[in-house]
């Protein structure tokens, strides 16, 4: 790669960086196009060469938020509380070493009830079947014995509320200590 690509991709991700703290901060309706290049340094035009819109901006940051949960659901589910042991122990050491995983999951949260989120991006979140999933992977934990009785998809809202209460922690104090992983999991554990 060279330094003009170098460079052109550099600027690409501190747009990213800028768009996800302001629309977690102000929201994505609050957030003006304006706002993001400003906060970068740059023209209103020259943002739009990186990014045609402010909702293909969001939608790029929305679409990078669905790509941590597709990589997660990737991972071996042979033992489901090993599975969800990996997960939060990954999540959380993800979102307290980097303020972008953090400030993601808030986006992500916020994304779901935004009433003036682009179509696009509420079809996007609607494909997204990790609770699912995860619940069926509860159940299956159940089974074996791991994992506690109970409604499999109120543990799965459990867990996954506990990892967001700690990832929206971390977003707004990045020097909060963060709590260990085995916490999170001992609300499903058996």
């Amino acid at each position: 790669m060279g330094v003009r690509s170098e460079q052109k991709e550099k600027r690409h991700q501190e747009i990213l960086a800028a768009g996800l703290d302001l629309f977690t901060r102000k929201g994505f309706a609050a957030t003006k196009i304006s706002d993001i290049a400003k906060s970068v340094k740059m023209s209103v035009g020259l943002l739009f060469h990186y990014f045609e819109s402010k909702e293909k901006l969001y939608e790029e940051l929305i679409k990078i938020g669905l790509s941590g949960p597709k990589m997660v659901m990737a991972a071996d589910q042979s033992d489901p509380l090993a599975f969800f042991e990996a997960t939060a122990k990954k999540i959380l050491g993800y979102a307290a070493s980097d303020p972008f995983v953090a400030k993601m999951f808030v986006l992500m949260s916020q994304a779901q009830y935004n009433d003036a989120a682009p179509e696009p991006v509420k079809e996007l979140l609607r494909q997204n079947d990790t609770y699912e999933r995860c619940a069926l992977l509860m159940e299956k934990g159940q089974q074996n014995g791991t994992i506690r009785p109970g409604n499999p998809a109120a543990l799965t809202l459990a867990y996954w509320a506990a990892i967001q209460g700690v990832c929206e922690a971390l977003a707004l104090s990045p020097n909060v200590p963060c709590p260990e992983s085995e916490w999170i999991v001992d609300i499903i554990r058996r």
